[in-house]
């Protein structure tokens, strides 16, 4: 048998190809990449990075309009929504000339190259007119907006985030369906700018992975902010009417300029002809291992074609560990901790447990230690103290955080890490955390809980008083 043409080759280079591309150009192995549209995928053309750019010109346009909390003069903000989306646009194409240009795999060894890649056998991607041949294949074609089948939907046109930001300039109003993270971090957006934005979910609550009493006060922020949230809503057609677009959920209408769809992902499978080589696909993507192995040994997958986790961190991680797992003798697998943040404002973070699942898994031995803003020096500074950290555990080991406060994204990481370790909520107390920041709040927290051990213990303490 002739030797194949690469040790791997990569198919999709969005977050979790970039990453594996980058890690197997260390290893003196020949690498290919294929990529069907642009480097950089999802994350940077129709997700993270035009999203959270477009939150950061939203939140400069609400702290304008809020100035009287830092002592200035509040004023409505003059907002071109076209210049807006400039911005964004010119972020991106920043980025796609530097950190994700193709240019910069080329020149790290990499042989990529573009069109749609298929399958053809457990050591043969397809890519055109040629086929080569590969040690091993690793999937990372992501995923794309899942679109309901709504009638009228279609016909009346909308926006999915893969479309979104290539409009022009914001609508006047929006109706978005779902709860998710993007619709939520979206609708908030797009109401700072000016947009009338309405949200219809089909669920009793939004962002329902998320721990409850922190997601019930960002919705009562949101709603504050011009954010009209509508639970137990099930659409069941659209219309266009006088020039509108109408969502109709019973006997109820909501007349909007433009349709924002965020109802979920749909992984990107169907053009890869996995099944004729055997590899196995369920409900959420490409069935994998702790490995990310699929059933045929030599095809691996990663990210959300996998459909673990659908975050643009966990695609990374799990592309580097599929690549250690091709080339690396000893096996990295097994269960793995995910943080995630929501990047509304304030922001809102988990890893974890929520106090709902904790206690259904061990009962009353778990405790939930609750540290509030308003008793934190920093947030009253910032004029930002409306949030709250919680800490889960479970005899004192930390299970699970959550966190609703500004830059809460940075937060989690501790905690996240104390998971993920098995710590002891006394160990966080023990560390010393930089005064004024929020997150000295998970020390302060900890430090009450460890003085509400030392009560056992006092007994031992004399007094020279008595």
């Amino acid at each position: 048998m002739p030797a194949p043409d690469y040790d791997v080759v990569i198919v999709g280079m969005g977050s979790g190809g970039m990453v594996a591309a980058g890690f197997a150009a260390t290893l003196d192995i020949r690498v290919a990449a294929v990529e069907a549209s642009r480097v950089g995928g999802d994350c940077l053309w129709t997700g993270c990075v035009p999203s959270k750019a477009l939150l950061a010109s939203a939140k400069a346009a609400h702290t304008i309009r809020h100035a009287d909390r830092y002592g200035l003069e509040p004023s409505e903000p003059r907002i071109d929504t076209a210049k807006v989306f400039d911005r964004v646009r010119e972020i991106q194409d920043r980025l796609a000339r530097t950190s994700d240009s193709p240019d910069r795999f080329r020149d790290l060894g990499i042989d990529l190259r573009f069109g749609p890649a298929r399958i053809t056998g457990p050591h043969e991607v397809t890519v055109g007119d040629e086929t080569v041949t590969t040690r091993f294949i690793l999937l990372c074609t992501g995923s794309r907006p899942a679109v309901p089948d709504l009638p009228g939907l279609e016909d009346a046109g909308h926006l999915t985030s893969e479309s979104l930001f290539e409009i022009a300039q914001a609508p006047e109003s929006l109706v978005v369906l779902g709860g998710g993270p993007i619709a939520i971090e979206l609708s908030q957006a797009f109401a700072r700018l000016g947009t009338r934005t309405t949200v219809l979910q089909r669920g009793a609550r939004v962002l329902p992975k998320d721990e409850p009493e922190l997601v019930d006060r960002l919705v009562a922020a949101l709603s504050e902010q011009g954010v009209e949230l509508r639970l137990n809503t099930e659409v069941d057609r659209v219309t266009v009417e006088d020039d509108k677009k109408v969502v109709h959920a019973k006997d109820k209408r909501f007349a909007a300029d433009e349709i924002l769809v965020g109802v979920g992902r749909t992984p990107n499978v169907e053009i890869l002809g996995l099944e004729d080589v055997g590899v196995e696909l369920g409900p959420k993507g490409v069935e994998v291992d702790g490995r990310m192995r699929t059933a045929v040994p030599s095809i691996y997958a990663a990210g959300d074609v996998a459909g673990r986790f659908l975050f643009t961190h966990s695609a990374g991680y799990e592309a580097a560990r599929a690549i250690r797992n091709m080339f690396f003798p000893g096996a990295s697998g097994g269960d793995y901790e995910v943080p995630w943040c929501t990047f509304t404002d304030p922001e809102l973070a988990h890893v974890g447990l929520t106090e709902a699942q904790a206690r259904e898994r061990w009962g009353d031995d778990v405790h939930v230690h609750r540290h509030e803003l308003h008793d934190s020096d920093r947030a009253r500074a910032d004029g930002a103290d409306a949030g709250a950290i919680h800490v889960v555990t479970r005899k004192g080991k930390v299970v699970g955080g959550h966190v609703l406060a500004p830059s809460a994204g940075e937060i989690v990481h501790e905690l996240a890490l104390a998971v993920n370790q098995g710590l002891d909520l006394e160990d966080l107390a023990g560390m010393v955390h930089v005064y004024p920041t929020y997150a000295i709040g998970i020390q302060q927290l900890a430090g009450e809980a460890a003085y509400e051990s030392a009560q056992r213990f006092k007994f031992l303490v004399r007094s020279k008083a008595n």
